[in-house]
């Protein structure tokens, strides 16, 4: 999938959403759903919207959280912190999924 961007080097940005009620706030205020959300993130599929808004997830990539603040018309920092990545292995959107 296009959404599991790498970002393995030390020193690149990833965001944090730290504000998902808010979030949720200004999808029910303007009537946006999860799946239109998450197209205008550029998310092909609406699975990894629905985990931030869940809370099962909270990191994505900066390309997609500066877009969801600029269609809400919104400072990023109301929704998101920037995280500087310090671990050579992390990815913003992480998949946890466990082999049964």
């Amino acid at each position: 999938m296009a959404m599991s961007a790498k970002i393995g080097r030390i020193g690149d940005l990833y965001m944090e959403l730290v504000n998902r009620e808010m979030l949720e706030r200004l999808m029910k205020t303007k009537g946006a759903s999860q799946r239109q959300l998450a197209a205008i993130a550029g998310w092909k599929s609406h699975t990894y919207m629905q985990r931030l808004i869940r809370g099962e997830v909270k990191t994505l990539s900066t390309d997609p959280a500066l877009r969801i603040a600029h269609h809400f018309g919104v400072p990023v920092d109301l929704l998101f912190l920037t995280r500087m990545d310090i671990n050579p292995g992390h990815t913003g959107q992480k998949n946890k999924t466990k082999a049964a």
